[in-house]
């Protein structure tokens, strides 16, 4: 039986392997970090494709039991007046509703499934050096052990140690926005029905989202527009109040609800640099494979970083599945994949330098929008873990 390895557990990498495990493959997990708490800060939102992959994982109890749905969607402009409201994706059906959650949260609930159905995940396994040869291919760990199996599946995100390993001249680009995330259980009432519903305000500043958990907690995220990334110098120094401060004033300016919902948080602000990976970046080299961002990062724009990593987790195990050898299999699946997730970081990232106006909002956390091709039909089969994958396009 071929044997996998996935490198990162994370939400690509454990997806991954569930979908292989289910496929009836023999695979193991190996992350770098010590247990499954990473980045645990940060939330996100699944849309309904991702909710739909995870169906077919047989993951969907793991993971509705973490954060809440969003049924609908309020849009705001510049001056607080309401120019939609909207329902999102699949939410007549429980189990496709958009779900907003920590993602940490998600990436501890698909490790603690994957263990469950007895798939091997090791911490503490940070890889320092691919091997690769005709017969196979072996990880080299910092700690001295080594792995070996038929294929390395690197889903180790976007700042990829697969990926620098194999394919140095891949660089990730900043896509032209920094990204601020918080919390706060004080954020004023705002006189409307905000169950299942987020709140997009596109401000003349920043475009800022926020919904309210059923425990009263509002997760919020903003996006400003900047010429240059944050520098790791300024990234690590910044004190404990430092990017709150900062981007109030900016919201201020607008007589929206985002600057109450800002002033109200006392936990820290998180921020990151809106980031991608040049479209035409190798997928492939020799007996490896990249996945989820470490192949295809995009903005945070679209909101559909997770939904598409589940998405490759499944459609990669039915190329393995479906298709009489390796080499044939990961074309078919690059052949599947890469019009798709293209797509997506190019309409993410116009929505981040601000080259074309926001889609018509559908939901996630960053002015969400679909990954559009291919066509809902044609996803749907691809992803149903009943149906073949045919041979050609």
């Amino acid at each position: 039986m071929a044997r996998f390895l996935v490198i990162g557990g994370g939400i690509a990498g454990t997806a991954a392997a569930l979908a292989l495990h289910k496929a009836g493959r023999e695979v193991a997990v190996y992350e770098a970090h010590p247990d499954s708490a990473e980045d645990i800060g940060a939330f996100l939102t699944l849309a309904s494709n991702g909710l739909r992959a995870l169906a077919q994982l047989d993951a969907t109890a793991a993971v509705t039991e973490l954060g809440f749905p969003l049924t609908s969607m309020r849009v705001l402009d510049h001056t607080g007046t309401e120019s939609a409201h909207v329902p999102l994706g699949e939410a007549d059906d429980p189990a496709l509703r958009f779900r907003c959650l920590r993602r940490g949260e998600l990436g501890a609930a698909l490790q603690a499934e994957a263990v469950r159905r007895g798939i091997p995940v090791v911490h503490g396994a940070r890889l320092a050096a691919v091997e690769d040869g005709p017969d196979g291919v072996t990880a080299h760990f910092a700690d001295g052990s080594t792995a070996s199996g038929d294929l390395l599946i690197g889903a180790d995100g976007l700042n990829s140690t697969v990926r620098r390993t194999t394919t140095p001249t891949a660089q990730p680009r900043y896509a032209g926005q920094h990204v601020f995330y918080g919390y706060t259980d004080a954020a004023p009432k705002s006189g409307t029905d905000d169950t299942a519903c987020i709140t997009m305000t596109r401000g003349s500043t920043a475009a800022f989202g926020h919904t309210t958990s059923p425990g009263g907690e509002t997760y919020w995220f903003a996006r400003v527009s900047a010429p240059e990334p944050l520098t790791s110098g300024e990234l690590a120094d910044a004190g404990p109040t430092h990017w709150r401060d900062l981007l109030l004033p900016l919201l201020r300016e607008d007589p929206t609800p985002a600057a109450g919902v800002v002033e109200a948080t006392t936990a820290p602000v998180l921020v990151t640099n809106a980031t991608e990976l040049p479209n035409g970046t190798s997928w492939r080299t020799g007996r490896t494979l990249l996945v989820g961002d470490a192949a295809h990062a995009a903005s945070p724009a679209t909101g559909q970083g997770a939904s598409l990593a589940l998405e490759d987790a499944v459609i990669l195990a039915k190329c393995l599945r479906d298709t009489p050898d390796l080499d044939s299999a990961l074309s078919r699946y690059e052949a599947l994949r890469r019009p798709r997730v293209e797509h997506n970081t190019t309409a993410s990232g116009n929505i981040s330098r601000g080259t074309q106006p926001p889609p018509r909002p559908t939901g996630a956390t960053s002015a969400p929008a679909p990954a559009p091709r291919p066509g809902d039909a044609e996803l749907i089969r691809q992803l149903d873990w009943d149906s073949r994958i045919p041979s050609s396009p």
